[in-house]
């Protein structure tokens, strides 16, 4: 019999389970998005192959149904644990109407949903750092217990934008978590040559805060860490600096060729790794991914994207005239 890591961790089989349903349904929904655009159905795909683990972990150490989220591009596991549907980020693809992000408006990889306390990010990297600071002040001068997770790739970690934040949220010890998802790679730039530090997490120490490096490909190992920076946080101890290692499977988006600047098989390499396999076997190894529960999973999520993209693909677009909406004041 496998250690059974989760309950050591207070996870039900149930929970483990649904964590990987939810890894597995970003994964199946990005794999989707990649054909469509190939097919020339949608414009741009931006993955998050390789860091569901990272991103479905985290999540579902908060509370998400009082705490906030200010997601990067990449984080779709972030969002649909969060409560947004595989249907919605469909609409988001197409850029029809009924997108919720933004009405079609952004590309996809702009998170945003009020309801769902997900906030809107924009394509400069990085701005949503200060947005989870300032969200962070709001919760603790309005004395509300809530914590704000914001994402961001291990490049974004030298923008300005997080030292500005991380520095603030430390002195003013907001319950914030920063959790950099590490993927080795910002656009086509190696990490080595980002960072002179041996880790991101090293940084965390200048701004009076705890940092940890953890295995970005374990949605276990990620729960944890995150699930003590919430509990620091609502305690009033302050932010966290996570950073998640991971590996990103897929080019920077649709409009790059990663074969210029990495070998095939490093990337292949990096597969023997991935979370959908490695946590897939996991919970193999404990009987609680049966045979019949996996094929039954696979089926579901394949008909669930079936359904979302056919509906996308023949929603109606927004009206032309609502480009000018939300331009000047009305």
């Amino acid at each position: 019999m496998a250690e059974n890591r989760h309950e050591q961790l207070g996870l039900t089989d149930e929970q483990v389970l649904e964590i990987y349903r939810v890894m597995l349904t970003a994964r199946k929904i990005d794999e989707r998005m990649w054909l469509l655009n190939r097919a020339g159905k949608i414009p741009f795909v931006i993955s998050c192959q390789g860091q569901e683990a990272a991103q479905v972990g985290a999540a579902f150490a908060l509370d998400r149904n009082k705490d906030y989220a200010l997601p990067y591009y990449r984080d779709m596991g972030v969002v649909l644990a969060f409560g947004m549907t595989i249907k919605e980020l469909m609409l988001s693809a197409f850029a029809k109407a009924e997108d919720p992000n933004s009405g079609g408006r952004q590309m996809p990889g702009h998170f945003g949903q009020k309801k769902n306390r997900i906030v809107t990010g924009s394509s400069p990297v990085t701005t949503q750092v200060p947005h989870a600071v300032g969200i962070a002040l709001a919760g603790k001068m309005e004395k509300k217990d809530f914590v704000s997770l914001v994402t961001f790739g291990e490049g974004s970690s030298n923008q300005g934008d997080f030292h500005e934040g991380a520095n603030f949220a430390g002195v003013h010890k907001l319950p914030v978590i920063f959790m950099v998802e590490n993927n080795k790679y910002a656009i086509s730039i190696p990490v080595s040559r980002q960072v002179a530090c041996e880790k991101v997490s090293d940084r965390a120490q200048g701004y009076g805060m705890p940092g940890y490096t953890v295995d970005g490909n374990d949605p276990l190992a990620v729960y944890e860490v995150v699930k003590d920076a919430a509990e620091r946080g609502r305690n009033g101890e302050g932010p966290t600096l996570i950073e998640a290692v991971s590996y990103r499977l897929t080019a920077h988006s649709s409009d790059d060729d990663d074969r210029t600047y990495r070998e095939k098989e490093e990337v292949d390499e990096a597969r023997k790794k991935d979370s959908i396999i490695t946590f897939g076997n996991y919970l193999r190894g404990l009987g609680i991914l049966t045979e019949e529960v996996e094929k039954e999973i696979n089926e579901e999520i394949t008909d669930l994207v079936n359904e979302a993209t056919d509906y996308a693909e023949n929603a109606p677009y927004a009206e032309p005239e609502s480009a000018l909406k939300h331009v000047y004041k009305e």
